[in-house]
């Protein structure tokens, strides 16, 4: 592991700049922002996280900046309708010289959550373009989070976290074809379950009324080298064992669920030494020269802040291991100083 020894903690004594961009950074990005994501399109990132009452973009050339980004409410949903409350998890993507915005919504009631997805057809959207274009569903239209597409050998795929059925107590994965990045054009089959230790933290209710959830969500794909793999986050968002596990495509077929395979332990978690409680629901961005893998995650600085808007954005570089397998290593205390993506 001699070639991840600049990963483990980069400690820097000085700033650089370039221009009027700092050449390096600290976490958080932002002092609040859970469910963090980002896209890369004409030299521009476009981020976005959980508000939860609308979408707001933010643009900027380099991430490190989020704080002096321009920003933008781009959605906000009409009152007293089935997506006006609870908005969790926006996403933003450009497929086929479009954007669009997949985003979970309820009107209040969580059994009621869905997803649902917004268009945008010109160049710039950080504007009043956007286009409300529905729910996005299985057949089976089941409660349905965290939906995360992905052009895999030119078929486009959905993950996303959801129920078996109609009643809370376990969230799985899901994956889906899709036709066109509006339809899902097929089954949804399931692709993990909470089963090891480290996925099943996530008590809730009280002693007289006790309640168990077990969590699988937050699924983000991964592609190196031919390789594709889904991170995706275990426990329950409200405690600190909040953590990010990796599932590996071992067949050809992504809507083969013999074809997944779970790494028994998590690929990153709490770390306690370092102040980093609960990290998870994390999305991936390339460096501006196309050369460098980082993560975008949220976490708490402190035990026991659960889910609420204590979660931050933070974001650190993943490196790839000689078996083809990423490597995130444990998150940066937020003194460490980074070096920002290459250019």
């Amino acid at each position: 592991m001699k070639h991840y020894i600049s990963h483990t903690i980069v400690i820097l004594s000085l700033f650089f700049s370039w221009g009027n961009q700092a050449q390096t950074f600290q976490n958080p990005l932002l002092d609040s922002g859970a469910d963090p994501f980002s896209v890369y399109v004409d030299g521009y990132y476009y981020y976005t996280h959980t508000t939860g009452n609308g979408v707001v973009l933010w643009k900027t050339k380099n991430l490190a900046n989020l704080r002096d980004a321009v920003s933008k409410t781009i959605w906000t949903p009409p009152a007293n309708t089935m997506y006006s409350k609870d908005i969790w998890a926006p996403e933003i993507h450009y497929i086929d010289h479009k954007w669009y915005v997949y985003v979970a919504a309820d009107n209040g009631t969580n059994e009621n959550h869905r997803m649902y997805v917004l268009e945008n057809t010109t160049a710039d959207p950080l504007n009043d373009h956007w286009e409300f274009k529905g729910k996005l569903a299985a057949p089976s239209d089941k409660w349905a989070i965290d939906g995360n597409v992905y052009m895999y050998k030119d078929q486009l795929y959905m993950a996303w976290s959801g129920w078996e059925g109609d009643t809370n107590g376990q969230q799985d994965i899901f994956i889906a074809k899709m036709s066109d990045p509006l339809t899902i054009s097929g089954k949804r089959v399931k692709i993990s379950s909470p089963t090891y230790p480290w996925e099943l933290n996530g008590d809730l209710g009280t002693a007289g009324n006790p309640a168990h959830v077990s969590v699988n969500e937050g699924p983000q794909f991964l592609e190196h080298d031919g390789n594709l793999f889904i991170v995706f986050s275990a426990s329950g968002c409200w405690t600190d064992h909040y953590a990010l596990g990796l599932l590996s495509l071992t067949g050809n077929d992504p809507m083969d669920a013999t074809a997944w395979s779970k790494k028994e332990a998590p690929l990153f978690k709490q770390t306690p030494e370092n102040s980093v409680y609960a990290p998870g629901h994390n999305s991936f961005f390339k460096s501006p020269d196309g050369k460098e893998d980082w993560i975008l995650y949220h976490a708490n600085s402190n035990p026991g802040e659960g889910c609420g808007n204590k979660r931050s954005p933070r974001m650190q570089r993943l490196y790839w291991q000689e078996d083809g397998t990423p490597y995130i290593g444990t998150p940066f205390p937020t003194s460490v100083i980074q070096p920002i993506p290459s250019k």
